[in-house]
């Protein structure tokens, strides 16, 4: 079964968009651990917790127990997208007689705990997870904590007991996010090294600081520590936890208070603060304009690929892309599903297999079971039948679905059908099984004509630009629309691919940054433009942004 990765990523969005929506209408909440915790709820409510929203009471479930309740929001959305009861319900969120207040209650069908005093969620989680070994009921319980309430004495009781009494069936997270009611948790009470000044990142990153994985492991907990916010490490994370038997499971997960919201990123001032209304559609846009950067490792050394998917691992890659050529439908031969089988172990990061192959109907099987979790193929050897084929399997076994259109191709009417479930288009930019290629101008016109195409069929997934994509285009290319970003040489082929990654990223976030001053420009004036440049107060952000709009007269 793979990894459900892009749904997983709909699904995310999907909610955390409420969220800004819930807290606007309400006028107050807390949007910044409901962001930081977005991908393990992603990751449990779509993958893992076994529940049915028609029977909220059903005896066999998996529990959910909320302990850090103020982040409320980020809860009752996913249990709307997971079809608890409508998203229209989360317009009353804190208002008097709605079932969905400030903190989790059980007056609301699918919540297991009232989430009000922090510190007490994980001793209550034991006692669920106690009584299920004493009844001999094998459902999980899964228990998200964060760092501000671990001051609680309470926490370190319940972790002895939680060890004492052997809570295989506990699992918990630590929504590591730095950042409590007043300050940085470094600042109040550390529990990995006293931070001295505002760089919160340097505890992020710097793994020599981190101690908190050590105090639980003295307590007699299994630790996993993961980056958060990838869907992959969550996903490993969890299925190890499940495995392992004796003893209870600690996660601690980095995150980062606010994710995916720049202005709220790493910002104390959104632990607990709604949105105003006039910049919501302004949110809305940078969380459509969520992006990932891919590797193509053939544009490495063909002869030595398992040392290239690991450049892409310490890289920080968001996904790998394997171009399969075979010979027949491009002139080019690359691998097949034998060399991705192998290539499978040496890492988590989802692998994205694009099929440039003829007659994928009869083999994409093999590329499900050697552990792709992204599978594309092209429109030029499919019709009608024969994708639904390969959709309705990939869809059955959590891959993701994706189509290719070569240069000059332009999408088939049969296709329209399958766009809204459609996880991927990939638009190229080069003739395919031909290296050494310039990225194809006239692509960017396509892609304007497409856009419209792929919005009157109600498309959510991603479109991604592949072939000749480099520092000096991607953010023309983020400007058609594109989301995703393969690169060839101009990543694998330099020296540096972790400070080339990081390059890409910066070329699009500054697209991005341009997109919504204009966005802002175009809602409010100068008014708006400065109020929105003015929300970004942490690091350099701010005067990357004013550098940015004198650049292109929006000041």
């Amino acid at each position: 079964m793979g990894l459900n990765y892009y749904q997983i990523k709909k699904n995310i969005l999907r909610a955390r968009k409420l969220v800004i929506k819930s807290t606007n209408i309400a006028g107050s909440g807390h949007p910044g651990g409901s962001f930081s915790m977005a991908e393990i709820l992603g990751c449990l409510f779509y993958k893992y917790l076994k529940y049915d929203p028609k029977n909220p009471t059903w005896e066999d479930r998996d529990r959910l127990v909320l302990s850090k309740g103020h982040a409320a929001p980020g809860l009752f959305s996913n249990m709307s997208v997971a079809g608890y009861f409508p998203e229209t319900e989360l317009e009353t969120l804190r208002k008097f007689g709605s079932k969905l207040q400030g903190h989790p209650d059980l007056k609301c069908p699918g919540v297991e705990f009232c989430g009000g005093s922090l510190g007490t969620g994980l001793s209550y989680s034991i006692g669920i997870a106690l009584a299920a070994k004493i009844d001999n009921k094998d459902h999980h319980v899964y228990t998200i904590i964060g760092d501000g309430e671990s001051d609680e004495g309470q926490v370190w009781e319940a972790a002895m007991t939680a060890a004492k009494y052997k809570l295989d069936n506990l699992t918990a997270f630590l929504d590591r996010n730095f950042i409590q009611q007043d300050s940085y948790t470094e600042k109040v009470m550390p529990l990995d090294e006293e931070l001295t000044g505002n760089n919160i990142s340097e505890m992020w990153k710097d793994a020599s600081r981190w101690k908190t994985g050590d105090k639980w492991r003295s307590f007699g907990w299994n630790v996993i520590e993961i980056d958060g916010h990838r869907v992959e490490q969550i996903n490993a994370a969890i299925a190890k936890a499940l495995a392992t038997k004796g003893v209870p499971t600690m996660i601690i997960s980095r995150t980062i208070k606010g994710k995916s919201v720049e202005h709220m990123e790493d910002n104390p001032q959104w632990h607990g603060k709604a949105p105003d209304s006039d910049v919501v559609p302004l949110i809305y846009d940078e969380l459509d304009s969520q992006f990932m950067i891919a590797p193509s490792i053939i544009a490495g050394d063909m002869t030595n690929l398992e040392n290239e998917v690991k450049r892409c691992v310490n890289g920080r890659a968001d996904y790998i892309h394997l171009d399969v050529m075979d010979g027949q439908f491009v002139p080019a031969k690359t691998f097949d599903h034998n060399k991705i089988k192998e290539l499978r172990p040496l890492t988590v990061i989802p692998f994205d297999s694009h099929l440039m192959i003829a007659e994928p109907v009869k083999h994409v099987r093999d590329y499900v079971e050697a552990g792709s979790d992204i599978i594309t193929v092209h429109t030029e050897v499919c019709d009608e039948s024969s994708f639904g084929e390969i959709h309705d399997l990939l869809k059955q076994n959590q891959v993701g679905v994706g189509l290719a259109i070569n240069p000059d191709t332009d999408l088939p009417e049969w296709s329209y059908k399958f766009l809204p479930s459609l996880d991927q288009l990939i638009v190229m930019s080069v003739v395919p099984g031909k290296s050494g290629q310039k990225y194809i101008p006239e692509t960017h016109e396509k892609m304007k004509k497409l856009n419209s195409i792929l919005n009157a069929h109600k498309f959510t997934g991603y479109i991604e630009a592949d072939g000749g994509v480099n520092l000096e285009n991607i953010g023309s290319c983020f400007e058609d629309g594109a989301r995703a970003f393969v690169g060839g040489s101009a990543i694998i082929g330099q020296t540096d691919v972790r400070e080339t990654i990081r390059e890409f990223r910066n070329q699009v976030l500054k697209a991005r940054r341009k997109k919504l001053i204009e966005k802002a420009h175009q809602l409010g004036g100068a008014d708006l433009a400065n109020k929105w440049i003015g929300l970004h107060v942490v690091g350099e952000k701010q005067d990357q942004i004013i550098k940015i709009a004198k650049e292109e007269n929006l000041l």
